[in-house]
């Protein structure tokens, strides 16, 4: 029954303006979060810091270019919403959902952060040309972290 209701709260939070809640269902006090990770001040608090699926839309894209010897980089930068794990496909016999050079429609599944054994897809926020990958398959990513860029007049 608990469970149900953490749910509930969950979604709640994912659906609004809020980016914290903090409830107390039978004793037991819920502190959920949308953007940072949670510490907690005792053992006997349960805590949950990842909704079950977050968008890249909630990452706010910055500008940014990249120089090196071989070319420059002109693009958006796509960052990730939450900390955990980078995925670039949905199993490991898969395609990668991109590639550098691939052109992306707004909503198309850039990658995959897997976040307290939840899965969340990352989704473009806007139309173009994946200039870089900036993250490896399986590296630890960080609360916005550069994943990706993207070229919008590609």
């Amino acid at each position: 029954m608990w469970q149900d209701k953490l749910k509930e709260i969950i979604y709640i939070l994912e659906h609004s303006d809020v980016n914290e809640i903090d409830v107390t269902f039978l004793g037991k006090r819920y502190h959920v979060v949308k953007s940072s990770p949670v510490s907690t001040d005792s053992p006997d608090h349960k805590a949950h810091s990842a909704p079950e699926a977050v968008s890249a839309t909630e990452s706010a894209p910055t500008r940014t270019e990249t120089s090196n010897e071989e070319d420059s980089i002109i693009g958006n930068e796509v960052l990730s919403p939450m900390p955990g794990t980078f995925y670039n496909s949905a199993s490991p016999e898969d395609d990668a959902f991109v590639n550098k050079g691939d052109k992306v429609n707004k909503g198309d599944t850039l990658c995959i952060i897997e976040a307290m054994k939840i899965m969340n897809e990352i989704e473009a926020e806007e139309d173009g040309v994946v200039s870089k990958i900036l993250v490896e398959n399986g590296d630890p990513v960080e609360y916005n972290q550069p994943l990706f860029i993207i070229d919008p007049s590609g």
